[in-house]
């Protein structure tokens, strides 16, 4: 079942000031995960399932999966460029 795709305002302004490629590969990858959130993305830390990393070449997200109501939080994003 695909996920929804949450985060607060100050997350997606983050977004919004990446350079357009990256921007597009991240939404890419953001809408793979949803619908894969464990295959697509990797343990942050400690494996618990539920905090996750988005790993691109030159950008990550973390992410938090909240199973029971099948949402994907992202909660940082860093650009490496």
């Amino acid at each position: 079942m695909t996920y929804s795709l949450q985060c607060s305002r100050t997350v997606e302004a983050v977004w919004d000031s990446l350079p357009q490629p990256v921007s597009g590969r991240l939404a890419a990858a953001l809408a793979r995960a949803c619908d894969d959130p464990m295959g697509e993305t990797q343990p942050w830390g400690v494996d618990d399932g539920v905090t996750r990393m988005l790993v691109l070449s030159d950008v990550f997200a973390v992410l938090y999966l909240e199973h029971s109501a099948k949402v994907l939080h992202i909660y940082q994003i860093d650009y490496l460029g």
